[in-house]
């Protein structure tokens, strides 16, 4: 990778006095390693210095033709002013475009004022500089004329406590990004917040993250890429599979990709989603769903960072850091033999638990509020609340009659239908109680009522009426069989494992096909879902 360092003009040490290859010039001679070749300079200077820095490129260009020379005019009125001195900075290295993807940066300490050179540290230990610092040193006694040495330093400047208040300012910014700006009240979830910001960005290893369906796993999960990319700690894309979805064969495909020619009706390659999130985040939500196959491909992913693409045994690379989302209890999902128990101590190691939206009560108005404020921007029309409504729903939404059983989801759809509805931008208190009504029926219906998400998928509302609650609960359990098995045959063998072995002769598919018919299903009817 090429090597680009950052540093200030030496007004000072740069400067060229009697036999200018005799005396140690710090910016120069960083350029004259054998072992460490610079293939580009940004030297920092002030407008007033233009002709010294001139002289230094021309000097640098002589002993080092392969070290392209940028120079910056940075206007600091006090150099010895530490906010001036930072805010400058800190523009520039916002304005810069790294790519830490194809170069190594260098932030060089020795030349510039004492100010100067902290601010250099602060800003790449906040990231806003993804490089290491570095110092020249003159040569030995009797070696004049050649150049020193290149050292890569560490610096604690704890002591600073007057600056330490930007580090608790960009955390601040880090927070609320993460909590996509809204004035969360629970205090148990704001610290849960700033847990994962710090490990976020101090951390490249897998994060778990936990919690009910619609808790906002996702959308944290695409939150954090965005804060790691502003902090230049990854290059790639941000890519979101819901592992529900891959089924069968497909799912290895899909992962992992496949070469030309590798299944029938592969006519081109496909480099898969791990590889496409190459330098970046992948999110695999609903970890565990995926099948006991793509697990172990998944954990040699992850350790090695690399893997075998379906119909080839040549590995290809693959950088990223994975976020894994669930609504399952892993564990319990190693001990019933469906989850691997070593990818598990792999994605294991920072785990959060994101709580359902009951668990949040005092959260419920600020994210009324966001909630208008997303419709708004989508639809182009502010919507209000008249006062009576506003404070009807939220004694409704933060009472224990609120199940909030899909959490954001349920609350998002709530507010839009409000904000549709609402005649002139007005909510008022007919349609509060119109919708108040529409969640309590939704929330009481059979499917709802028994947790039988599937049978809902599968069958409509007048069918699901006339089962008996035995019956839906057995039918959901097959469902949820037949959706984790490649065949009928395998889901038939999974249901029937005990009563399969008292008969003479066991066809387990031709079973689990006529009790499928009983409800009017058939296998190719759950295919479709398999494969989305």
């Amino acid at each position: 990778m090429n090597v680009v360092v950052i540093g200030f003009l030496g007004t000072t040490l740069d400067r060229a006095a009697g036999d200018r290859w005799q005396r140690w010039r710090p910016t120069v001679d960083l350029c004259r390693h054998d072992d460490f070749l610079v293939k580009r300079l940004e030297l920092l200077s002030e407008p007033r210095f233009q002709s010294l820095a001139h002289e230094v490129s021309n000097d640098i260009r002589s002993v080092s033709p392969e070290t392209e020379v940028r120079v910056h005019n940075l206007v600091i009125r006090d150099p010895w002013d530490f906010q001036e001195v930072y805010g400058a900075l800190h523009d520039f290295a916002r304005a810069y475009p790294f790519r830490t993807d194809e170069e190594s940066y260098f932030a060089h300490m020795t030349t510039g004022t004492h100010v100067a050179q902290i601010c250099l540290f602060l800003l790449v230990e906040s990231r806003e500089i993804p490089g290491r610092l570095l110092q020249a040193t003159p040569p030995r006694r009797g070696r004049e004329g050649g150049p020193g040495a290149v050292t890569m330093i560490d610096l604690d400047l704890s002591r600073y406590d007057r600056l330490a208040s930007r580090f608790d300012r960009v955390q601040r910014e880090g927070l609320s990004f993460l909590k996509s700006g809204i004035d969360t009240r629970n205090a148990e979830f704001n610290k849960l917040v700033e847990r994962i910001e710090h490990v976020a960005i101090a951390s490249k290893a897998p994060l778990l993250l936990m919690g009910p369906t619609g808790a906002g796993k996702s959308q944290l999960a695409r939150r954090i890429y965005e804060l790691k990319k502003a902090r230049h700690q990854v290059t790639g894309p941000f890519v979101e599979v819901n592992c529900a979805t891959l089924r069968g064969d497909a799912a290895m495909s899909a992962l992992f990709g496949h070469v030309k020619g590798a299944f029938t009706g592969a006519v081109q390659s496909r480099p898969g989603l791990l590889r496409s999130a190459d330098g970046g985040v992948l999110l695999l939500d609903e970890i565990g769903e995926l099948g006991l196959d793509e697990q172990a491909m998944l954990l040699h992913a992850i350790e090695d960072k690399a893997f075998l693409p379906v119909g080839t045994d040549r590995e290809v690379q693959s950088n990223f850091q994975l976020v894994a989302g669930t609504n399952r209890d892993l564990s319990q999902a190693v001990r019933t033999g469906r989850f691997r128990d070593d990818l598990l101590a792999r994605i294991n190691l920072w785990t959060f638990r994101l709580p359902g939206l009951r668990e949040r009560p005092e959260d419920i108005e600020p994210n009324l509020d966001y909630e208008l404020d997303r419709y708004a921007e989508a639809q182009g029309r502010r919507v209000t609340f008249s006062r009576e409504a506003r404070d009807a729903f939220l004694r409704f939404a933060t009472s224990r009659d609120a199940e909030w059983s899909a959490n954001f989801r349920d609350f998002n759809a709530a507010v839009v239908r409000m904000a549709t509805l609402a005649p002139g931008g007005r909510i008022t208190t007919a349609i509060v109680e119109d919708e108040i009504a529409r969640l309590r029926e939704s929330w009481a219906s059979p499917e709802a009522e028994q947790g039988g998400a599937l049978v809902a998928r599968f069958l409509t509302a007048d069918r699901i009426a006339q089962l008996d609650r035995f019956e839906r609960t057995q039918l959901e359990d097959a469902l949820a069989a037949c959706l984790e098995a490649r065949s009928l045959s395998e889901a038939g063998r999974r249901l029937f494992s005990a009563s399969r072995t008292r008969r003479t002769t066991a066809n387990d598919a031709d079973r689990l096909r006529k009790y499928l018919a009983r409800f009017g299903l058939s296998w190719h009817d759950l295919g479709s879902v398999r494969t989305q």
